[in-house]
């Protein structure tokens, strides 16, 4: 594509690189040069105008854009994706439904390699979205690229962008509580899970409030209804042993893992009771604040499966903003 200055006489059919202001309004940069645009530009007294002239094999930037985005999501309703119309040069891809973010961060990096024209900007890999969320952008920076250069980046990024859906629609909650507990923090913690479902597409199926015992606990998580199930004591769980993991293997469940690297959210557990995958929260679950159990809870409900390596990475990035009011602020504050 070629870009520089050139008299009016021979910018018909170029493109505006600059925007203009002239009596009775302003000409946007990208436009087309047609012979009544000239003629505005001449009786204003311009002469001379900056303008971008594609080659031959160059492709313009709305379509460059639209044929991108189209290689990324060629069935959108497979992906759980939308791909907006195509406008200066960009095309914005939004969830569908609630779930978390899939990429071949491979042919991403690809694709972004090929022209610094040509660019996909995304979401972080596993980012929960909700519907009409931004996913992603294409966007074709210059008013043209290179139609060898857009194929090459069509094939190296071909369907690399999905929403991973949530599969496990509902769970079951059993909250404890333990002597002198206030009333209140029952009734909050409750909300708080209410909220984190309803923002997955989820229902709560069921609630049962038991004393922080093995037997109770063990007898609620058995009638307990949904596909998951989400233990909040009111004491916390501070040893693989303690109340909460006991109570699930008293119901015949069986305990993955107590721990993990993710502050706030470190005395989380999980396990599985039958086919129903159990999260043990921590208590940081009752504020609507970003924990770890978002991201156990998020991965669970999309089916995805969860070891102890998929745990022990969530340490990077794993050190969560500062809550102001915390009761124990994890740094001294002066």
């Amino acid at each position: 594509m070629r870009f520089g200055p050139v008299p009016l006489a021979e910018a018909e059919g170029a493109i505006l690189a600059h925007s203009l202001v002239l009596p009775g309004g302003r000409l946007r940069k990208g436009l087309v040069l047609d012979p009544a645009t000239l003629a505005r530009l001449a009786a204003a007294g311009v002469a001379e105008v900056i303008v971008a002239r594609p080659d031959p094999a160059d492709v313009a930037e709305d379509e460059a854009a639209a044929r991108l985005a189209r290689a990324l999501v060629p069935d959108g309703a497979a992906a759980g994706l939308s791909c907006s119309a195509a406008f200066t040069g960009r095309v914005n891809l939004n969830a569908a439904a609630p779930g978390l973010v899939a990429l071949e961060a491979d042919r991403i990096h690809a694709l972004n390699r090929i022209d610094p024209a040509i660019t996909l900007a995304t979401l972080a890999p596993l980012t929960r979205v909700e519907p009409g969320m931004l996913v992603g952008t294409v966007k074709i920076i210059s008013y043209a690229v290179d139609g060898r250069s857009l194929a090459a980046a069509e094939d190296a990024a071909r369907a690399a962008i999905r929403i991973l859906p949530v599969l496990r629609r509902t769970a079951g909650l059993l909250l404890t509580e333990v002597p002198g507990q206030e009333e209140k923090l029952t009734a909050k913690g409750r909300r708080s899970v209410e909220g984190r479902l309803a923002a997955l597409g989820m229902a709560l199926a069921g609630c049962e409030v038991t004393a922080h015992e093995p037997a109770a606990m063990a007898g609620a998580l058995d009638r307990l209804p949904g596909e998951m199930l989400l233990i909040l004591t009111g004491s916390a769980t501070s040893d693989l042993h303690d109340t909460a993991p006991e109570a699930l293997r008293r119901a015949g469940g069986t305990v993955a893992r107590f721990g993990m690297p993710v502050d706030p959210g470190n005395l989380l557990f999980h396990g599985m009771l039958g086919a129903r995958p159990v999260i043990g929260l921590p208590g940081c679950a009752r504020s609507p604040a970003l924990n770890g159990a978002d991201w156990v809870l998020e991965r669970l409900a999309c089916g995805l499966p969860l070891t102890d390596a998929d745990i022990a990475a969530m340490g990077v990035g794993g050190l969560l903003k500062e809550i102001p009011t915390r009761p124990q602020p994890r740094e001294r504050r002066f």
